[in-house]
C-alpha cells in the first residue's frame, strides 16, 4: 500500500488519476461520516464530500506534511465546507462566556440520536464559525486537543476553553434530552 505522501507526490508530480481515485478511496467513507454527522442529510453530507475532495486535489500543492496529517487536512477542508454551507443561510452568531469548564463524557452517548445530534448541529451554528470548527474537529473528527491547536495555529488551552464553554451550553440548553 503506497503512503500518502507517495499518492499526493504522484498526483502532483505525474499527474496520477490512479493515485488520486486511491486517495479518495482511502479516505471517502471516513469524510461522508464526519460531514454526514454534522449535517444529518445524506444528500448534503454527499455534496459536501465531493466539494471537499475536488477542493483538496486542487489545492494539494498547497498541504504541508509536516503541519499536519492529510487526513487531519481533508477534514478541515470538509469542515470549511460545512461552515461555507451554513453561512449561505442567514445566522445570528452567539457568543461563549468564560465559565467553569465541564466533561464531555456525558453528552458523548445522547450525541448519537439523531433528533438530538440534528438539534445540537443547528444549535452549534449558531456560534461564529471558529467555534463550530473546534466542535466539529473535536466531535466528528475525533481529533485531540493538540491536533486541533496545531492545525488551527492556536494555543491548546484557548481551544480547550472554547470547547468546554460550548460543551456546558449545549447541555444548558438541551438538558430536557438527558
Amino acid at each position: 500500500m503506497l503512503t500518502d505522501k507517495r499518492l499526493i507526490h504522484d498526483i502532483l508530480k505525474k499527474g496520477a488519476n490512479q493515485a488520486a481515485d486511491e486517495l479518495i478511496r482511502r479516505y471517502y467513507d471516513d469524510l461522508y461520516f464526519y460531514l454526514y454527522r454534522q449535517v444529518g442529510n445524506k444528500n448534503d453530507a454527499l455534496d459536501l464530500t465531493q466539494d471537499a475532495f475536488i477542493a483538496a486535489l486542487n489545492g494539494l500543492s498547497s498541504y504541508d506534511v509536516r503541519k499536519s496529517s492529510f487526513r487531519t487536512w481533508l477534514f478541515r477542508i470538509g469542515t470549511y465546507k460545512v461552515i461555507d454551507a451554513r453561512r449561505k443561510q442567514k445566522i445570528t452568531w452567539l457568543e461563549l462566556e468564560d465559565d467553569e469548564w465541564v466533561d464531555e463524557k456525558d453528552l458523548d452517548e445522547s450525541l448519537y440520536q439523531k433528533e438530538l445530534l440534528t438539534a445540537v448541529n443547528h444549535y452549534v451554528a449558531s456560534f461564529r464559525p471558529e467555534i463550530q470548527e473546534i466542535f466539529q474537529l473535536r466531535v466528528y473528527g475525533k481529533l485531540s486537543f493538540p491536533e486541533i491547536a496545531s492545525l488551527l495555529i492556536q494555543n491548546e488551552e484557548r481551544i480547550k476553553a472554547q470547547y468546554y464553554r460550548l460543551i456546558k451550553k449545549i447541555r444548558e440548553e438541551f438538558r430536557e434530552y438527558e
